[in-house]
């Protein structure tokens, strides 16, 4: 399969193999049958962070939040409605900095709500601060 990509179940951090035009046609996980794009965003963990932001070819918009964050609990409903609208071309997840200090450390994150698009483990885009639905989508499909 020259033309595929490989995604990341959530559910049980296979890797799978994707025809690029069946991204969006229901895929699911090979290993477990989880689908692979749920249209809401994914926690991540110390558990599934490296593979899940180094292993997909394509990019994973994080939200680095906090429960005590009140623009962090205004956005999130809009993050979830992102979610709908950028799948497959890009994998949402939120990462509570309250319960992974050592990964916000590692990325420098001094203020929450703030996202991050990583691109093979890398950081290729970095946005604090709460947005609108519009503002965000825009800003996500310029990385994608």
């Amino acid at each position: 399969m020259a033309d595929s990509k490989h995604i990341v179940c959530s559910n049980c951090q296979a890797t799978n193999r994707v025809p690029t035009d069946r991204l969006s046609q229901g895929a699911v996980c090979g290993k477990c049958k989880s689908p692979l794009f749920k249209q809401k965003p994914i926690e991540l963990t110390t558990r599934n962070f490296n593979k899940i932001t180094q292993n997909n070819d394509i990019p994973v918009l994080v939200d680095f939040w906090a429960p005590w964050c009140g623009p962090c609990r205004m956005m999130a409903p809009v993050f979830e409605q992102a979610a709908g609208q950028l799948e497959p071309d890009m994998l949402l997840a939120k990462l509570n900095t309250e319960n992974e200090h050592a990964i916000a450390a590692h990325y420098g994150i001094r203020s929450i709500p703030t996202l991050a698009i990583f691109k093979g483990g890398r950081v290729i885009a970095q946005q604090a601060g709460a947005m609108d639905i519009n503002n965000l989508t825009n800003w996500a499909r310029a990385y994608a």
